[in-house]
């Protein structure tokens, strides 16, 4: 009997050190969203507003006054409540010329994945003991490049010219420690690679300022940065994309089954808006300005619309290496093969002569 109890007290201890590794990540929402509020009252879902989930301005540079040449405008928790729960969050990093430093620091609790909008920076991380490789490289324009959870990594601007940088980081609140002696820390998790053998390139993507070629009907295209283009965003549980909208073009309503999307205008004016659950259906709808920012909880319907007559262009950070994207209309009216009209007729309460012609259509990916 005593045995018994010595091995139900092992295993009890064992499933407790596992479930505290599986839970070290930003908590899981088990409804739409939680906003952030002082009161727990005020936290309400039913009593959550459009500015719960957005952010102006973050366009605008911000005053830097650091020794080290460099300032950050963070996009957390902390400034936009409905990020609450969901495992993202954004940063804008201003950068003064000649020599200023974001100096070495690491995120306890998020990867980062950086896109350069404005000049030339030189980015790298080290891995942890006993390699404590560099990994470093030279961002021009437009090029993302992702520091892994919890490694020390730094950018220095060796140009004339100031820089900016945006990134996106897996959790709502990353943290952030600012190393004076390099302190290496150990990274948990498995490796598809060795990690002897990662290189600078598992963990760059060029030219993501190059506007996508728009074909689809609906006016715009997406460019993913996500695993399938950056082999070292494996296991670290975010990506990005670029979205050009042509004028007048739709971004047409979507879900990400896995991810949660934090979205900044860069270009154009952009109406937004993602639609809750059942039974409310709420729909949560802003107009977004250049230097914008707006929240789009996981799972939920969404979409973006560019309002002008000129080009707009987004960047989109999502909290999975592989968020997945579920078209509403294609899946619907385009699956492979066809829903049965019936079904569709009675769900939509039309004609079944209307859901054919729905079927009929070409729906094609943007």
């Amino acid at each position: 009997m005593k045995s018994s109890v010595v091995y139900v007290i092992v295993g009890a201890v064992f499933l407790a050190s596992v479930s505290s590794i599986v839970n070290a990540n930003d908590p899981g929402s088990v409804q739409d969203f939680c906003v952030a509020a002082g009161n727990p009252n005020a936290a309400d879902p039913k009593l959550a507003v459009a500015e719960d989930f957005f952010l102006a301005a973050f366009n605008k540079p911000g005053v830097i006054t650091s020794p080290q040449g460099s300032l950050e405008k963070p996009a957390n928790v902390a400034q936009i409540p409905g990020l609450n729960t969901l495992g993202i969050s954004m940063v804008r990093i201003d950068y003064a010329p000649r020599g200023s430093v974001n100096p070495p620091h690491i995120h306890p609790r998020a990867t980062e994945i950086l896109v350069v909008l404005e000049g030339t920076l030189h980015v790298g991380f080290v891995t942890s003991n006993p390699e404590n490789k560099l990994i470093s490289k030279t961002l021009k324009k437009g090029d993302v490049f992702v520091f892994p959870v919890g490694l020390i990594h730094a950018q220095v601007n060796h140009g004339n010219t100031p820089v900016v940088a945006i990134a996106a980081l897996s959790s709502q609140n990353p943290g952030v420690i600012t190393i004076a002696n390099a302190v290496f820390v150990f990274v948990n998790g498995l490796f598809c690679k060795d990690p002897a053998l990662a290189v600078t390139e598992d963990f760059f993507l060029p030219r993501f300022n190059k506007p996508g070629v728009i074909k689809s009907p609906v006016g715009s295209v997406v460019t993913q940065a996500n695993v399938a283009q950056i082999a070292g965003l494996n296991t670290l549980g975010i990506s990005m994309a670029r979205i050009d909208y042509a004028p007048k073009g739709l971004n047409p309503p979507h879900t990400h089954p896995r991810a949660t999307e934090i979205l900044v205008v860069l270009e154009g004016t952009l109406h937004v808006g993602f639609v809750t659950s059942n039974p409310d259906n709420k729909l949560f709808t802003k107009v977004l300005y250049k230097g914008d920012v707006f929240v789009f909880p996981e799972g939920l319907i969404h979409f973006q619309m560019n309002l002008e007559k000129t080009p707009a262009v987004a960047i989109a950070a999502l909290s999975s290496q592989n968020p997945g994207v579920i078209t509403i209309a294609n899946a619907v009216f385009g699956s492979k093969a066809p829903i049965n009209d019936d079904v569709l007729a009675k769900a939509f309460q039309v004609d079944n002569k209307v859901v054919d012609f729905l079927q009929s259509q070409f729906w094609m990916d943007n």
